[in-house]
């Protein structure tokens, strides 16, 4: 597994970043005009590009120091989605009941935390509610894989449910980060990519 660094980018250097999902899916056209489609990803991914617009120095300086401390492309980290980190809607707040988890068998405690089809590896800590049957239960969570762990495994047929924040695992797609300065105590970084990795 490749190396990931649990910082997290600091929020500031991301305000005025765009992203969105993308999928990869093969299109082979048949001869008949008739197409086959396959995606040999189970998930999507997302993609960022972040500091595009002009700002101070000590900004530029501090995305810099951390892009070195990431090694560039070497090494993951955690990311704020700014469109997408809570279990809920973007406006409302978590609730211990947002997203299901799993369905109690009378011995399994470990559930992993999970929005709709995609998996959650990094909660943020003390964000997460956890509920079963619609009761809050005593949990404890992993904040580096996202694995909540139950004081008593749920009865059969139980629905666990959960609510929290997370953080999206990136990297930088780029071993070079250029700065155009704008002014005397202003810049600009130029194209710096983000993109999601599987951790």
């Amino acid at each position: 597994m490749s190396e990931f660094h649990e910082a997290r980018l600091p929020a500031r250097l991301a305000f005025g970043c765009t992203g969105g999902i993308e999928r990869r899916t093969q299109v082979v056209t048949l001869a008949s005009g008739f197409e086959r489609r396959t995606s040999p990803w189970a998930q999507s991914r997302r993609r960022y590009l972040i500091a595009t617009a002009a700002r101070p120095l000590d900004e530029i300086a501090e995305l810099t120091a951390f892009f070195e401390a990431r090694g560039g492309r070497l090494a993951g980290f955690r990311f704020r989605d700014p469109a997408d980190f809570k279990s809920c809607a973007p406006s409302g707040q978590p609730n211990a009941g947002d997203q299901p988890l799993g369905v109690g068998d009378g011995t399994r405690k470990t559930f992993q935390l999970m929005k709709g089809a995609r998996t959650i590896a990094k909660p943020v800590a003390g964000t997460v509610k956890v509920a079963v049957g619609g009761v809050a239960a005593p949990f404890s969570v992993d904040t580096i894989t996202g694995l909540v762990t139950l004081a008593a495994a749920p009865a059969v047929g139980a629905v666990v449910t959960a609510g929290f924040e997370f953080d999206t695992p990136v990297r930088f797609d780029l071993d070079r980060l250029d700065v155009t300065l704008e002014g005397f105590a202003a810049g600009r970084v130029t194209a710096c990519a983000l993109v999601e990795v599987r951790v």
